[in-house]
């Protein structure tokens, strides 16, 4: 059987989103644009790890930066990852099931 097209790039983005940091970035995003100082302030984390992670996540191509006055607001490229990130919060916040396929 040959291998399904795309699994390899899907590899990549679960191991990018692969740290509950930038999970936490994705979700913050997923409800809009955000700069550096929102992101730092809403989370909680430094400035330079809040900008390392942005880094990651523009690299693999899930966040875009654009100019805002004197900063730069980072969004989601698009809401497809916002609801993979959404549905795995609803899998593993849901109640495991006594009647596992087999």
């Amino acid at each position: 059987m040959q291998r399904e097209p795309g699994l390899g790039e899907a590899a990549q983005l679960f191991k990018v989103l692969g740290s509950e940091s930038r999970l936490w970035l994705v979700r913050l995003l997923g409800e809009g644009s955000m700069t550096v100082g929102e992101l730092t302030a809403a989370t909680g984390m430094s400035q330079p790890l809040v900008s390392q992670h942005l880094r990651t996540l523009r690299q693999a191509e899930l966040v875009v930066a654009a100019r805002r006055g004197k900063e730069v607001a980072y969004r989601l490229a698009d809401a497809h990852v916002s609801h993979v990130v959404a549905d795995a919060l609803v899998h593993v916040q849901e109640p495991a099931s006594s009647d596992e396929a087999g």
